[in-house]
């Protein structure tokens, strides 16, 4: 099992949106970009416009981002998705054998384990910025451009 590609989608969205942001951005050219159906583009923008991290109009052929890359963090893009809920990275199994030593204690030993993960990985992504995925973009592309 994996996270959700929701998030990396997210984070493909708002990247495209800040490189082109001259351009005219619908839910067919990202859904191109990210090489997905436009539904599923129009259903995670819906998310990130509810979250406040893009402006979507409709009616109206085109999305941009509502704040600037360098305010926006992946825990922003990451919790805008939806991708799991607090606590709730790690799931454990709902029934153990209460007859059983470890089946008695087990969900007890391993959860604070769990959330202590969890709050990590959520405190790396805070450390991250749209801005530094969008000039890493920059960067590689301008690198491949120029061999």
């Amino acid at each position: 099992m994996t996270i959700s590609s929701r998030f990396a989608v997210a984070i493909h969205v708002l990247s495209l949106l800040e490189l082109n942001k001259e351009g005219v951005n619908t839910s067919e050219y990202i859904a191109d970009s990210v090489n997905t159906n436009p539904v599923v583009i129009r259903r995670i923008l819906g998310m990130l416009n509810k979250a406040g991290l893009v402006q979507v109009r409709p009616g109206v052929a085109g999305s941009k981002l509502n704040r600037l890359v360098t305010e926006i963090t992946l825990l922003d893009i990451y919790r805008a998705v939806q991708v799991v809920e607090e606590d709730a990275l790690f799931s454990v199994h709902d029934k153990p054998n209460p007859h059983c030593p470890v089946g008695r204690n087990i969900q007890a030993s391993i959860e604070p384990v769990f959330s202590a993960a969890q709050t990590a990985m959520e405190h790396t992504l805070e450390l991250v910025k749209l801005s530094d995925i969008v000039d890493n973009i920059r960067t590689t592309e301008a690198s491949c451009g120029s061999s």
